[in-house]
């Protein structure tokens, strides 16, 4: 029963996190939702449901699950969003934090780009 409740608040927590993510580049939105709807796979069939019947992510959630892929646009809108984290990283922190933004984008994007096209 506990462990559902954990599955349940990391669904959620995920899924707040990609909402947030659809304003704030540095946050991507599609990972946080298919992460939202592995953990309530495992606390609620009807919020997994919902997530897979979305019209901006079902789609993307479903193609990761199936296959294992992640769209050209979906790699195109993660680099254009890690270049904007870069940038305002650059301009607003200091050396060597300024260097974090970079460092975790060329670890996220050299994975992405490594994923098959949809």
């Amino acid at each position: 029963m506990i462990q559902r409740q954990l599955w349940l608040i990391g669904g959620l927590s995920a899924l707040v996190l990609g909402t947030v993510g659809i304003a704030l580049p540095l946050l991507p939105t599609v990972p946080f939702m298919i992460l939202a709807a592995f953990c309530f796979a495992r606390s609620s069939p009807a919020l997994e449901a919902r997530l897979m019947n979305h019209p901006a992510f079902g789609h993307h959630i479903v193609a990761w699950r199936e296959k294992g892929v992640v769209s050209r646009r979906g790699k195109w809108s993660a680099t254009v969003a890690f270049g904007i984290s870069i940038a305002i990283g650059m301009i607003t922190l200091a050396l060597p934090w300024s260097l974090i933004p970079l460092g975790v984008a060329i670890l996220c994007l050299g994975w992405i780009w490594r994923k098959p096209d949809a």
